[in-house]
C-alpha cells in the first residue's frame, strides 16, 4: 500500500468521485465512500452488475408492475429524486488501487463538502452509510467538523457491494427497508 501524500500521485491515480444525485427537498442522503472501478468507468453510480444498490432502490420504492431491473440509469436516478433520496459518496478524491475499499489510502482522502450539502438540504433527517467504510471515514473525517442539525439521524447499513458477501441480496434489501422505513413518507 503507497504512503504517498495525494501531490505525489500521478495524476491518473487519484480517483474522484462524482457530483451528488441529489434536489433541496432530499429527506434522505446515501453515503458511499468512493465509486468502484466499474462505476468510474462508466460514470454511474453502483454500476457494477452484481451490486445490489439499485435492486435494493427498486425494491423500496418501485411498485411491482414497475420493478425492472434493466431500468436506464435517468430513470433509477429519477426514482431517487421522485422519494427524496440524494445520493453521494463521502470522498471527493482519493487513491485506492481496484475497488476495495480497505485499499484507500488514508493520505490521499479529501472529503465532499457537507457543509454546504448541509445547508442546501434543509429537510434532510437522515444521513445513511452504504457500508462500514462510509460510516467511518464520515464519523473520522467529516463529523467533527460538522454542526449536524439534531433532527438528522446517522444509519449504519450494509454495503450493496458484491463483496460484502456475508448477506444475500434479499437480506440487504431487508435491512436496508428496516433502516429507512421511518423516512420514507414525505
Amino acid at each position: 500500500m503507497s504512503t504517498k501524500s495525494p501531490a505525489q500521485l500521478e495524476p491518473e491515480q487519484l480517483l474522484t468521485s462524482f457530483p451528488a444525485i441529489e434536489n433541496p427537498a432530499a429527506r434522505i442522503l446515501i453515503l458511499g465512500s468512493m465509486p468502484g472501478a466499474a462505476s468510474l468507468r462508466l460514470q454511474q453510480y453502483y454500476a457494477h452488475p452484481q451490486n445490489a444498490f439499485w435492486p435494493i432502490m427498486e425494491s423500496m420504492f418501485s411498485t411491482p408492475d414497475k420493478l425492472n431491473l434493466k431500468t436506464d440509469y435517468a430513470t433509477r436516478i429519477q426514482l431517487l429524486l421522485d422519494n427524496g433520496i440524494a445520493l453521494w459518496d463521502v470522498l471527493q478524491h482519493c487513491f485506492r488501487p481496484g475497488s476495495l475499499d480497505a485499499r484507500i489510502v488514508r493520505s490521499s482522502i479529501v472529503c465532499n463538502n457537507f457543509v454546504a450539502f448541509l445547508e442546501q438540504h434543509p429537510l434532510l433527517t437522515t444521513i445513511a452509510f452504504n457500508g462500514k467504510t462510509a460510516d467511518q471515514l464520515f464519523r473520522k473525517h467529516v463529523l467533527k467538523d460538522l454542526n449536524l442539525p439534531a433532527h438528522v439521524r446517522l444509519a449504519a447499513l450494509p454495503s450493496s457491494s458484491p463483496a460484502m458477501a456475508t448477506l444475500n441480496r434479499d437480506q440487504k434489501i431487508a435491512r436496508w427497508k428496516a433502516a429507512l422505513a421511518c423516512d420514507q413518507s414525505g
